[in-house]
């Protein structure tokens, strides 16, 4: 592994940049009828969100949890409050999620 030294980390650190973390959970109607369908429509908005520079990290979660995935928003705590409160399945109640503001570094990415 490289060596990281104390110049480096403090460089690092001051290019650091807020986002925010979403968590989607299984909400109280995930087993109804149509269910799909909703999923569906939510994912075809996370890709225009992707598109749009807003959504830069999805991640759909495949264990048995009720966690249902992980987006990481390049926006506004109160920003993504309003692109959730607005996307199909949370409105259906197919999911709920919460938001946690963190600290990245711009650029990051996952590996191809």
């Amino acid at each position: 592994m490289p060596q990281i030294t104390e110049e480096f980390m403090r460089e690092m650190l001051a290019k650091s940049r807020p986002y925010c973390v979403v968590i989607l959970k299984a909400g109280p109607k995930i087993g109804m009828e149509g269910v799909r369908d909703i999923i569906w429509q939510h994912g075809c908005r996370n890709m225009e969100l992707r598109m749009a520079g807003l959504l830069p990290i999805i991640c759909r979660v495949t264990d048995d949890s009720d966690v249902a995935g992980i987006g990481i928003f390049n926006a506004s705590e109160e920003e993504v409050r309003k692109i959730m409160d607005e996307d199909p399945g949370v409105q259906a109640g197919v999911f709920i999620y919460d938001v946690h503001p963190c600290q990245s570094f711009p650029g990051d990415s996952l590996p191809g």
